[in-house]
């Protein structure tokens, strides 16, 4: 078992913290079998709200994968209590964290879903252009989440 964290980091404008909003929240990643290295280019999505049995009755994962390759079957599940909230630091932060049996995430791309707070809360943010701009009208300032970039680390 392996744990990897996917780590992000922006920009924020008038923007105090970033979320992903709910259970059904879908992590979009890029994966590759760590047994042979095979890696699809396809995005697959992982989330809390579904899950797969594993083979001889093990439990469950988010995601249950048989490689093409290798023929193996392997498994990525989000550890329930990793999912964090994005604050206004500017640098790296751990936001969920993935118990990885044979397959590693490799890219992730943020889609739609995202809650943004500041002095109002917009739900379903879109980062699906790696940024989001938009009017805060109760504080009367622009909000924005600019420069996003993230990075997998070994926990």
């Amino acid at each position: 078992m392996v744990r990897i964290g996917l780590q992000f980091k922006a920009t924020m404008e008038n923007i105090d913290t970033l979320a992903p909003n709910g259970d059904d929240f879908r992590w979009y990643l890029k994966i590759r079998c760590a047994n042979c290295g095979e890696q699809p280019n396809n995005w697959i999505y992982v989330s809390l709200a579904e899950s797969s049995p594993l083979k001889g009755g093990r439990g469950s994962a988010s995601l249950v994968a048989k490689c093409k390759m290798c023929s193996r079957e392997n498994s990525i599940d989000i550890i329930q209590d990793s999912i964090a909230v994005y604050g206004t630091s500017e640098s790296f932060q751990t936001i969920v964290a993935f118990d990885c049996r044979g397959l590693e995430p490799v890219d992730f791309s943020p889609r739609v879903g995202f809650k943004a707070c500041g002095k109002s809360t917009f739900e379903d943010v879109s980062l699906t252009d790696l940024e989001w701009t938009d009017y805060d009208e109760k504080a009367n300032v622009p909000v924005s989440i600019l420069e996003i970039e993230h990075r997998f680390i070994k926990l």
